[in-house]
């Protein structure tokens, strides 16, 4: 699904992500409060249901410079926990786009099976 240039939702299975480009934190919340508001509807007009204990936000930036970096977004009207990494599909992807914790869970995954 594709909401213009800014937001683009990409679902596989049970799983939904919602990509936003914003210029800042404030702005990222409001396009994104406006489209879980779309997609909540069209669930609940399919009969489906999104766990928000499950649900994770993470604001991804490489911007140096000081600004707010905690972001506010409400599913079901609860706070979803921000984390500066999360697992996509089996793709460990921190704040910063980069993959070291993902190398490094792969490695000690295959060290195991090395060595046992």
């Amino acid at each position: 699904m594709k909401y213009g240039k800014r937001t683009k939702a990409i679902a596989f299975a049970d799983h939904l992500l919602i990509a936003v480009r914003a210029e800042n934190v404030q702005e990222t919340e409001n396009f994104v409060h406006i489209d879980i508001g779309k997609i909540s509807n069209w669930a609940k007009e399919n009969k489906i249901t999104f766990n928000e204990q499950k649900s994770k936000v993470m604001l991804v930036t490489r911007r140096k410079r000081r600004e707010k970096t905690e972001v506010n977004i409400y599913l079901n009207t609860k706070l979803l926990e921000q984390v500066n990494s999360i697992k996509n599909l089996g793709i460990i992807i921190d704040s910063k786009m980069h993959f070291r914790e993902h190398i490094i869970t792969t490695a000690k995954k295959w060290s195991t099976l090395v060595h046992t």
